[in-house]
């Protein structure tokens, strides 16, 4: 073997191994770098918008997912439980949607987009207790005019399954609703407009 030849296979062993090391070193830089556009968990709990899976949801269920560091409740109504909502209109305190509490596509008499779908803050107008899921029917403690809803235990506020508020309770407005929209028929986005 001359010098030439080892040389020559001494350099393409070189050029290779250096093309592999650079390639290995601006993967391990770009990685990182392009991982930081990705949303931090912080920035998704200020604002970012959140999916909430539907496909498990039970009809009369309610699910809880975090929007910007606040309950967001996502209810499948039943068929009886829109039926009573229409019965409610003279017992409660905005019947028509009329104060600005939810967006444009939610003003109607289920405040949502599909009416068995219910997505609102989980958090009460009154003094930002969160109240409780009393599917219940006419229990004696709530009224005889109570169809199931949401009771504020803290002040005793009611809200209907649409989230609007009886008359004469401490909370001032209809509970609010997010903006959101479907992506599919088992899958919503809280947090971005329809």
């Amino acid at each position: 073997m001359n010098n030439q030849e080892i040389n020559h296979s001494r350099r393409r062993f070189l050029t290779l191994a250096t093309g592999a090391a650079g390639t290995v070193a601006v993967v391990a830089t770009a990685v990182p770098f392009l991982a930081s556009w990705s949303p931090s968990e912080r920035a998704k709990a200020a604002g970012a918008p959140v999916e909430a899976d539907l496909s498990k949801i039970e009809p009369g269920q309610l699910l809880t997912v975090a929007w910007q560091g606040k309950p967001v409740w996502v209810l499948n109504r039943t068929e009886q439980q829109l039926a009573d909502m229409a019965t409610l209109t003279d017992v409660l305190a905005d019947p028509e949607s009329a104060v600005e509490q939810q967006p444009d596509y939610c003003k109607n008499g289920t405040r949502s987009i599909k009416p068995e779908w219910w997505v609102a803050i989980g958090i009460c107008t009154h003094l930002g207790c969160s109240p409780t899921y009393r599917p219940d029917l006419a229990p004696t403690d709530l009224g005889s005019d109570w169809k199931g809803g949401f009771f504020c235990p803290c002040h005793g506020s009611k809200f209907d399954l649409a989230g609007r508020v009886y008359k004469s309770m401490p909370a001032p407005t209809n509970l609010v609703i997010p903006p959101y929209k479907f992506m599919s028929d088992t899958l919503v986005l809280v947090g971005v407009d329809n």
